[in-house]
Order: structure tokens, then sequence, then C-alpha cells
């Protein structure tokens, strides 16, 4: 009888045993709902400017002053609390900013309830996409004002802003009439201006990974 016991009380211990470490590999190979906040230090070097790689302190997305489709002045405090997913673009680019735009009205349409979400496309032909062309480009691929803001402004700052900010281009310049940013990166950024994912604009197997990162970091704000 108490050799019975004893072999029940070892078959429950080791079951217990078994049960907690299924469990605790569970807890440590699930995928973590908590996005990465990306610093300059993370990121490979060709995509950090010179200038910011060394910078000290949380990354956050630099204010910025320039004009939407609408003609009207837009700033990060017109951006407010909001999640922003960028992009950099032009608007008679033949190549990946078709399939870039495609891709940004899936965001919008995956969110389209949401006002907590903002896009931001910024163009980097700006001496040609002007107010009136912009208003064209966003009528022509739905874009909700209330959703999607397209950017229009000075070169240089952004330029700036894709480098030093955003770190969406590989290629260096200075933002001059012989420079160029082209680039398939969309970036997710957080209500705190940080950057917490980076995704290939093109791909929409990437794009559905932002889809479901978009919605961990709206189910991370307060």
């Amino acid at each position: 009888m108490d050799r019975n016991r004893s072999l029940l009380l070892r078959a429950g211990l080791f079951t217990a045993i078994l049960l907690g470490a299924i469990t605790a590999g569970y807890y440590l190979l699930k995928p973590s709902d908590t996005l990465p906040i990306f610093h300059p230090s993370q990121l490979d070097k060709r995509l950090v400017d010179h200038s910011v790689r060394n910078v000290e302190g949380e990354h956050r997305i630099s204010d910025f002053h320039l004009i939407d489709q609408f003609g009207g002045n837009f700033s990060m405090a017109d951006v407010g609390d909001r999640i922003i997913v960028t992009d950099f673009f032009f608007t008679t680019c033949a190549t990946i900013c078709p399939k870039m735009t495609v891709q940004m009205e899936r965001v919008q349409e995956a969110y389209k309830d949401e006002p907590r979400l903002l896009l931001l496309s910024h163009s980097v032909t700006p001496e040609m996409d002007s107010v009136p062309v912009l208003a064209a480009y966003a009528e022509l691929h739905n874009a909700d004002p209330q959703r999607w803001r397209f950017l229009t402004g000075d070169r240089k700052q952004i330029y700036d802003l894709a480098r030093k900010s955003y770190f969406a281009a590989m290629d260096e310049g200075d933002g001059g009439p012989d420079d160029f940013v082209h680039t398939e990166n969309f970036v997710l950024v957080d209500p705190q201006r940080r950057i917490r994912g980076f995704y290939d604009g093109t791909s929409a197997q990437d794009v559905d990974r932002l889809i479901a990162d978009i919605g961990k970091l709206l189910n991370e704000a307060p």
C-alpha cells in the first residue's frame, strides 16, 4: 500500500513538473505582443545619418513644417498623439511607388474606423508634387483626409526626415538638387514619436505584418 502511494506521489510530481515545463516553454517561445523600440545604434549604419549615429538617449521623430494635399500647414502638432505609418514617394514614380501606395491603401482600409492612426506620405520631389498634384493623387488612391496626408514642401527638410528621423533610406546625400531618396520602407511610429517597426512597402506579406503590429501598438495605448 505504501509502495503504491509512493508511486502515485512520484507520478503526480512528475506530471506537475512536466506541465510546469510545458507552460514555461509556451510563454518563452510564443511571439511577444510588445514591439521593440528602435534606436540608431541598433540599426544598419547605412540607414543612419552620420550626424545622429552617436546621439545618446531615446530617439524620437523630429518636428517638421510641411504642406498637405489641401494646401494647409502640417506639423507634429497636427499629428497629435496618433500612431504614424510613414513613407517617402513621388507621384511620377513608375517602379516601387505605385506598389507602395496600393499597400498603404490596404493599411488605410484595415483601420478605416480608427482615429488613433495617421498615414503620412512625403513627396521626395516636392518641386514637382505641388498641392494640386498631391490632391489629385490622393483622390486617385481613395485617401481619407482624416487618415492619410500627402506632404510636400521644403526638400531638405523632407530628406532630413527620411535620413535623420525615420531612418528610411540607405543612400547618403545633402537634400540638394542632385540628391534623391528612393526607398520602399514603411516606418511605424508610436504616439511618443519612437520608431517601432520597419516594413517593405512593396510586399503584401510584410504589410500584413505591419497591419498586425499596428494592432499591438493600439493595444499599448492607454
